[in-house]
């Protein structure tokens, strides 16, 4: 496992010197492991990584055990001298309140949380143990959604601040790794639940697949999300290249482009540069659906001067002059 974390660190270039790393930890075997393997990486003299590890553990006041889970990542952090940092906020409050899934608040909450201990201790980085097996249900989850090629990625090993150590161990490889430790991770209860999609996935579908079809699906899978992962970094490549060609002007609230020349491109480029330009605009492209870029695509081929588009409140998208105007709205 130390090994391969390692492989997995260089392969990546997840970890480098200096780096100051919030481990989001909650207890269970993934995180665990992740905290061990790490630390005793950032001990070993004979690998020369010095990094900084502070740990972060969320308390979504859901389950009655999340106190003592609390306590058993504070107490391995004091024994091996590691910063440690908790919250608690009640998530099905924040769910109801904000109309969302209980998952959906989770993972905001989580990674608020996490954001705000590396603003506040200059970090750099953010570690989560995602492995594997997560890696596969998220392409499974992202394939019925009809997410498109790049959902077929799954997770990255790093994307952004985000990184993750242990997405080239599977989850059984994990768990004998706890059991040799003795590190006696929480299990949280939940997980064998069949309420949520993922859990449906990872309880039922998997273990389908493996049973009728294929007992090698987890690394099948991710040589697909390893494949399709190549070919999106080229299509990105390509969608950077158009880009530069058809900016006219490109400003904090406004993107414009030479509308002639963005026609001539192929579809999956249009499409790719239609989501491209608003992230570069907001950050990401959430809340823009395909049906949007179709009628953004629509917009600019038809080339009726003053005529737009608003796919939300936030953007509005003018076709003027031979240009396409991509307008961040007050």
């Amino acid at each position: 496992m130390k090994h391969k974390v390692l492989e997995t660190i260089k392969k990546y270039n997840l970890i480098e010197n200096g780096d100051k790393l919030v481990f989001g930890v909650s207890g269970g075997p993934d995180s665990m492991a992740m905290l061990a393997i790490l630390n005793e990486i950032k001990k070993d003299e004979t690998i020369n990584l010095n990094f900084k590890i502070m740990v972060a553990h969320m308390n979504h006041m859901i389950r009655k055990e999340a106190k003592q889970e609390e306590a058993y990542v504070k107490e391995y952090c004091k024994k091996n001298k590691i910063e440690f940092y908790s919250k608690s906020i009640d998530v099905q409050k924040f769910a109801n309140n904000n109309k969302i899934g209980l998952e959906e608040a989770g993972r905001i909450v989580r990674y608020e949380f996490f954001d705000e201990i590396l603003e506040r201790q200059n970090a750099n980085k953010i570690a989560i143990a995602h492995n594997k097996n997560d890696k596969v249900e998220t392409l499974i989850m992202n394939a019925m959604r009809g997410s498109g090629i790049s959902g077929l990625k799954g997770m990255e090993g790093k994307r952004g601040k985000y990184i993750r150590p242990l997405i080239e161990c599977e989850r059984f490889e994990i768990e004998k790794y706890c059991e040799e430790q003795k590190l006696n991770p929480r299990i949280d209860q939940t997980n064998f639940e069949n309420q949520y999609t993922r859990n449906k996935i990872r309880n039922i579908v998997i273990p389908y697949i493996k049973q009728e079809f294929n007992p090698n699906i987890i690394s099948t899978l991710n040589r697909l999300a390893e494949l399709v992962s190549e070919e999106e970094k080229y299509i990105e490549k390509q969608v950077i290249k158009a880009y530069d060609s058809l900016l006219l002007e490109e400003e904090a609230k406004k993107i414009v482009f030479d509308l002639k020349r963005f026609n001539a491109q192929e579809k999956v480029i249009k499409s790719r540069l239609v989501l491209y330009t608003i992230t570069r605009l907001f950050g990401n492209s959430k809340g823009i659906e395909k049906i949007h870029i179709e009628d953004i695509i629509k917009l600019c081929h038809n080339n009726i001067g003053n005529k737009f588009l608003m796919p939300n409140q936030k953007i509005k998208v003018l076709v003027k002059n031979r240009k396409i105007y991509f307008l961040r709205q007050a």
